[in-house]
């Protein structure tokens, strides 16, 4: 690593940081919302930024910073014409300093590299806030605000979490905190109470491949990947970088053969999907299983999708969720096998038993006898 930069723990491989976007797409009641905050000169200390990962919450952090920067500090345009959008120049000053996290004024708190084991920390933790109090113990150097994005606040562990609790008890002045959070949850009740939240929904078909584009990647077969996707850009990425479309059509070929499975195509999907150094590919696999289980709960519920993800995938759900009732065990189903699959990768299963135990519920799940079942419950 020493003649390399360090993997940033908030950047989707394969795309440019969000600090380098220019460009917002979607959201614009949220965008509203924090205009109208600053034009009421009543802007919050605190911001939460909510929503499923990828939708681009860390990129309107981060044109949120940009916009207070420039601003408040000594570049701002004192034009007083009122702006309509967070949109900048990536040949402003303030956009080049803060593409190179130089501005004195804006700090990013996040998972830090650990250069002993070579690896990023699983946590954020107390020393990246004690970071953020030295950094608040500065003046501004041009009388403008600072700013400060956490990213994802969810990654805090509990010493993290209480140190920033008393920040925000007493906020510093001239100070806005934007937390980046994909599951709220997980964060402190008393940490929620104290920011004002913005819930950014996914993006639609049309912003996911404006978005995608913005970032130098050709949407091809756009409706396909936004299936997959959820239209979150982050997820979209992954699945165009680590064959996601292809290892979907797989995902499916297994899921064809209930309620009879071909015993051989699960086993050799679960060997391949696992051997040794494939990490990745089974992870994207279960999140490609969740994903079917999902859509045939919906189609099951009378909500099939609007598009094939791969060839056969409609008459496979129509088929599997065509029985009355069907709709409860589907997704019941889908909940119970990814807490089954999270914590068995948690306590070191061996992932091709795990996949291949998934794979055989949902065999049990397709048969006769089980409908009959769902049924008696339905009446």
């Amino acid at each position: 690593m020493s003649d390399e930069s360090p993997p940033e723990a908030d950047r989707a491989e394969g795309a440019p940081h969000p600090r380098e976007t220019m460009r917002l797409f979607g959201h614009k009641g949220a965008v509203a919302e924090i205009l109208a905050s600053l034009g009421n000169d009543r802007m919050h200390h605190a911001w939460l930024l909510t929503g499923p990962r990828g939708v681009g919450k860390a990129t309107l952090a981060w044109a949120m910073a940009r916009f207070l920067l420039a601003r408040t500090g000594s570049e701002a345009d004192r034009s007083g014409s009122a702006p309509t959008d967070l949109d900048m120049s990536a040949d402003h000053a303030v956009a080049r300093r803060v593409a190179a996290l130089s501005d004195p004024g804006c700090l990013l708190i996040r998972r830090a590299w650990d250069p002993d084991r070579k690896r990023l920390k699983n946590w954020i933790t107390v020393d990246e806030i004690r970071r953020l109090n030295r950094f608040l113990g500065l003046t501004a150097t041009d009388g403008g605000c600072r700013v400060v994005i956490v990213d994802a606040a969810d990654d805090m562990n509990p010493s993290a979490a209480n140190a920033l609790l008393k920040l925000l008890e007493e906020p510093p002045g001239n100070t806005v905190l934007i937390l980046v959070s994909h599951q709220p949850a997980r964060l402190l009740p008393t940490i929620r109470s104290r920011c004002r939240i913005l819930r950014l929904q996914e993006l639609d078909e049309a912003e996911l491949n404006l978005a995608l584009s913005e970032v130098g990647i050709a949407a091809e077969n756009a409706s396909r990947l936004h299936a997959l996707a959820r239209g979150s850009v982050g997820e979209a990425v992954r699945l165009m970088n680590e064959g996601g479309l292809e290892l979907y059509g797989e995902v499916m070929d297994v899921i064809a053969t209930a309620p009879s499975m071909d015993r051989a195509k699960v086993l050799k999907f679960a060997e391949e999907t696992s051997a040794r150094g494939a990490e990745r590919r089974f992870d994207l696999a279960v999140r490609l299983l969740d994903r079917a289980l999902a859509r045939l709960a919906r189609t099951a519920a009378g909500m099939p999708p609007d598009s094939e993800v791969t060839p056969g995938e409609r008459e496979t759900l129509a088929r599997l969720g065509a029985i009355t009732g069907r709709a409860h065990a589907w997704a019941e189903l889908q909940q119970e096998l990814s807490a089954r699959l999270t914590h068995g990768r948690e306590v070191n299963i061996d992932p091709a038993s795990l996949l291949t135990d998934a794979f055989l519920r949902i065999e049990a799940a397709a048969a006769p006898d089980t409908a009959t079942k769902s049924d008696s419950r339905a009446q």
